[in-house]
């Protein structure tokens, strides 16, 4: 089975006519389906696809990896491109009002950008669940990722509004995306806010799987601490892991040293990058 992994959406772009965005969109094509994990902040999913040549009507899932607006505020123009109804995937948490509380700054609104029934009124279809979703034979979500590592939390400043109460964002919502392919398993990451090792532990139970392909997407390690860093860095050595596309949340900083850690295993996964696995 081949799989193609396409970067619609990203904070760098590659050489050509892409636009770069905080955010991120990965367009993920097997012989059997299509599916678009995440849809970027705004403007560049549906760009990017422009000119790269993807049609975005013949999609027929998408896949939420959690309910901040860096990864769903494209959801208007991708539905407006698409003009069908389409399933979308997620936890139920990703309606919840999520805010960002950090010192010296005001409290600031990062959740789903619009309302449900506007989304619903454009196509979309909530499959709202916290189990994982087995999409197709060689497919499947994480559901809710359990935190296992002794180093990897959840950033404190993320909390969620409930009336007049702020309590923090457990990221209950946050999950990833599994493809067995013949080579083992690709694992596509949104933001792994409960943590790219716990996601990758996750997805060896799920499937059975012991063998880690491929590692794709945000990880999180933006302004992670040096031990964090490199327990991660020690742990995906011990997975076996043997290509790294980390990008988006993981911040330059991590990637260099990631960078210069795995050296050809790791490549920065830039808007317009396609991966062409057997």
């Amino acid at each position: 089975m081949k799989v193609r992994i396409t970067t619609l959406s990203e904070n760098t772009a590659g050489l050509g006519e892409f636009l770069g965005e905080w955010g991120l969109s990965i367009l993920v094509e097997t012989g059997d389906i299509s599916l678009l994990f995440d849809t970027g902040k705004s403007i560049s999913a549906v760009h990017n696809a422009d000119a790269l040549g993807v049609d975005l009507s013949k999609i027929d899932k998408i896949v939420l990896s959690h309910g901040h607006y860096d990864h769903t505020g494209g959801l208007r123009q991708v539905l407006q491109r698409m003009r069908k109804e389409v399933e979308v995937i997620a936890h139920p948490d990703i309606w919840q009002a999520k805010y960002a509380r950090r010192q010296g700054e005001p409290d600031r609104y990062i959740g789903i950008p619009f309302r449900h029934n506007e989304l619903e009124s454009l196509g979309a279809t909530f499959h709202l669940t916290s189990e994982p979703v087995r999409i197709a034979d060689t497919i499947m979500t994480t559901g809710e990722i359990p935190m296992v590592t002794e180093f990897e939390q959840i950033d404190e400043a993320l909390f969620v509004r409930e009336g007049t109460e702020w309590q923090p964002d457990k990221l209950m919502d946050d999950q990833a995306l599994i493809v067995k392919t013949e080579r083992g398993l690709v694992v596509i990451l949104g933001c792994a806010h409960r943590g790219m090792i716990n996601t990758l532990y996750h997805a060896r139970q799920l499937t059975g799987t012991e063998k880690i392909d491929t590692v794709v997407g945000g990880s999180h390690l933006i302004n992670a601490s040096n031990e964090r860093l490199w327990r991660t860095i020690g742990a995906l050595r011990e997975l076996g892991v043997q290509r790294l596309g980390l990008c988006h949340c993981t911040d330059l900083p991590a990637a260099s040293v990631l960078a210069q850690e795995f050296g050809e295993n790791f490549f920065f996964n830039k808007a317009g990058t396609v991966i062409d696995l057997p």
